[in-house]
């Protein structure tokens, strides 16, 4: 059975008509090469020298948020295939870095040896962090890595416990408004695919890698950090820049942030 022509001439799927009004499209060549969104920043290649907080970013103006790691202690906290571990350490910091697949642990490891830089790896669940010892790190980042992690509580209790006083952890999250929505390149805008109060996880295969993404509501991240005795200083719904064209970014983010950016420091002891 072969392909039908759709009115703006795309390739039509050969089971599009047993479907509803919004058939399976067999997208061209130009698309074959996105990966999800929500898998950032697994299937990115190459290893940047700074910190890359979500897909399609300024990651010049955001690295602010990051500041000197010169002989600081960084905890990166799913660290994947390294990228963010790797841009750490050519900058100076001991790293350290956690990752709760082996086989994103055995690519980051590779990753190290060929930029020749040393990072502490293990292999532990991101809320299990009892070979840290307390008050010794003097930043946690988190890139994308919590969205796989649906008890935040658990995981930021850990993280206060290994800060020193007054240091800050700095994450960033699929922005809850971007998983709501999906593209067609029939239609003039976006459509929604969930409502916001939706706690079904939703889930990715990126490059050979997979996994799920839990959406965390904006509301509820900013609660369990002070619940978890962290006072947020920076929370940002960055605008993209560029072509458009990264791996991981849509059309989608020419109506919604792709990406929240939270920076929150440590009360107390």
């Amino acid at each position: 059975m072969g392909t039908s022509a759709t009115a703006s001439g795309r390739p039509r799927h050969p089971s599009a008509g047993n479907l509803a009004s919004r058939p399976a499209l067999v997208r061209g060549d130009a698309a074959a090469h996105r990966l999800p969104p929500a898998s950032f920043p697994h299937g990115s290649e190459g290893a940047p020298k700074v910190i890359r907080l979500g897909p399609g970013l300024d990651d010049a103006a955001l690295d602010r948020l990051v500041g000197p790691v010169e002989g600081k202690r960084v905890l990166d906290l799913g660290c994947g295939a390294g990228a963010a571990s790797i841009a750490l350490a050519r900058r100076g910091a001991r790293v350290t870095a956690v990752e709760a697949s082996t086989t994103r642990l055995a690519q980051a490891r590779a990753a190290a040896e060929v930029a020749e830089v040393r990072l502490e790896l293990h292999h532990s669940d991101l809320a299990d962090l009892a070979f840290v010892r307390a008050d010794s790190v003097d930043l946690v980042v988190a890139v994308y890595s919590l969205s796989g992690v649906q008890d935040l509580g658990r995981v930021f209790r850990q993280v206060h416990r290994v800060l020193t006083p007054g240091s800050a952890i700095l994450l960033s999250l699929p922005h809850p408004f971007a998983t709501m929505l999906d593209d067609d390149p029939e239609q003039p805008s976006p459509y929604l695919t969930r409502t916001a109060w939706s706690t079904s996880p939703l889930a990715w295969r990126a490059a050979g890698d997979e996994g799920v993404t839990h959406v965390h509501q904006i509301g509820d991240v900013f609660t369990t950090l002070s619940r978890s005795n962290f006072q947020v200083d920076a929370l940002l719904e960055p605008e993209p820049v560029g072509d458009g064209a990264a791996i991981h970014t849509s059309t989608l983010v020419e109506w919604v942030p792709p990406t929240v950016v939270v920076r929150a420091r440590k009360l107390g002891i």
